[in-house]
């Protein structure tokens, strides 16, 4: 396990010998959070540790809300390694779990990302959003959340294992719930 760095609110909140362990490509000087992990820009750091830093979201949609951003610069999912992503949805679950036992108040959490303009992403360098819920908070999505025919869905489970093989995954067994009554 990677030794861990706690910080208060303090100038990206890294030593200079942590700050330099496998930061690999950390983009153009237009980041943000390239800024922040190259210590040029302020953040306030509650974890991070020789693959991700944790900040607090400067926009919050509620107090606590926080980015787990990877110290390597990749745009979206497609150019971020399954090993950085998986360490970051880590992060993120043991920061919800923080958030619950924070004082904060927290009736819930919500982890997300906006993965390309579409998803509203607003800063093009990977990051999952990690904050608390609570009766009454802002935080909504519009969405039409009808049910999906089945047929439907078998369509879209058929692009998905396209998609699948296209990467160089094996088909899984999908007939899984072909006996199930309707």
């Amino acid at each position: 396990m990677p030794d861990l760095v706690q910080a208060k609110s303090i100038r990206c909140g890294m030593p200079l010998a942590v700050t330099m362990l496998t930061m690999g490509d950390l983009g153009g000087s237009d980041c943000v959070f390239c800024a922040i992990l190259r210590g040029e820009a302020e953040a306030s750091v509650p974890y991070a540790d020789d693959r991700v830093m944790v900040i607090m979201d400067i926009g919050a949609v509620t107090p606590g809300h926080l980015l787990v951003i990877p110290r390597v610069h990749a745009v979206g999912l497609e150019d971020l390694d399954e090993e950085t992503s998986a360490h970051v949805w880590t992060i993120g679950h043991r920061m919800g779990r923080a958030l619950r036992r924070s004082g904060l108040r927290c009736e819930g959490v919500n982890v997300f990302l906006a993965d390309g303009k579409a998803a509203f992403q607003e800063v093009f360098h990977f990051h999952l959003h990690v904050f608390p819920r609570f009766e009454g908070d802002s935080f909504r999505i519009d969405a039409n959340w009808g049910t999906r025919a089945r047929s439907l869905l078998d369509q879209e489970s058929k692009a998905v294992r396209s998609g699948l093989a296209e990467l160089g995954f094996p088909a899984t067994d999908t007939d899984i719930n072909r006996d199930v009554p309707s």
